[in-house]
């Protein structure tokens, strides 16, 4: 009789995977509460069933309603007022762009990948903002880069111009999308900013956002496309060189 060996198995190759947890009963009303919420059947400023009738409602405790509302109230989507209980919070855009800039200032995303993205963002926001930008928009606009050109010697003041520059552009498209998109990368890059301006980037800056200017006045939306292309392209290029350059300089005094 042919004898045949027991399978072996290594000890680095695992025969079972992790049981799947569940969520908690907390997470799963939250949950549910959240897309009440997300539907329209909950408008801003609705009042919410006291913690009582919620516990009712789902049929659980009222301390794991209480979970549910802390993490819900944690993410800004309802509120807690004295006298009035439990209502639907507005969504604060503000508080929105703060955690993305937050998550993108610690995270571990690079320059590369930060600038890929405003690339691709403020090229469209160009050539949209030269076809929508109101006569107010285009002043606002101007003023910033006239500010800009008074103040370069001030490198965290023209910093914060050249931040106000692009950031009205955004305002000028007319969709408040691309302002908190706008808000939360631009405030990424203001160190960035700094670097460039106060290594000499002024004159290279205040040109092209000239040009960038003269064509959303132009009403020319591929221009101004072109124009913020050649911009960003001009930074991103600065930016490398002054930081492998500054990279040399260091390995030569080690």
């Amino acid at each position: 009789m042919t004898h045949i060996e027991p399978p072996t198995f290594s000890a680095d190759v695992a025969l079972f995977t992790s049981v799947p947890r569940e969520a908690r009963l907390s997470d799963k009303v939250a949950d549910m509460m959240l897309q009440t919420i997300l539907s329209r059947k909950l408008e801003v400023g609705d009042r919410l069933p006291s913690e009582r009738e919620l516990g009712e409602q789902f049929g659980v405790s009222r301390t794991v309603v209480r979970e549910a509302v802390r993490a819900l109230v944690a993410k800004g989507v309802i509120a807690v007022r004295s006298g009035s209980g439990l209502r639907v919070a507005a969504v604060d855009a503000a508080a929105v762009s703060e955690s993305m800039s937050l998550y993108l200032r610690g995270g571990s995303l690079g320059f590369e990948k930060v600038h890929e993205v405003r690339a691709v963002l403020e090229v469209y926001i160009a050539g949209l903002a030269a076809v929508r930008a109101t006569d107010a928009d285009l002043d606002g606009i101007r003023g910033a880069h006239e500010r800009m050109q008074r103040e370069a010697a001030d490198v965290d003041a023209a910093a914060n111009d050249d931040l106000a520059f692009h950031r009205l552009i955004a305002l000028a498209t007319q969709n408040e999308l691309f302002l908190l998109l706008m808000d939360s990368i631009g405030s990424t890059l203001i160190d960035i900013r700094r670097e460039n301006l106060g290594s000499g980037s002024s004159p290279m800056t205040l040109g092209q956002h000239e040009a960038i200017l003269d064509r959303l006045v132009g009403r020319d939306p591929a221009g101004a496309r072109a124009a913020m292309a050649a911009h960003l392209e001009g930074v991103a290029s600065w930016w490398r060189e002054h930081r492998q350059s500054a990279a040399s300089t260091e390995a030569a005094s080690t």
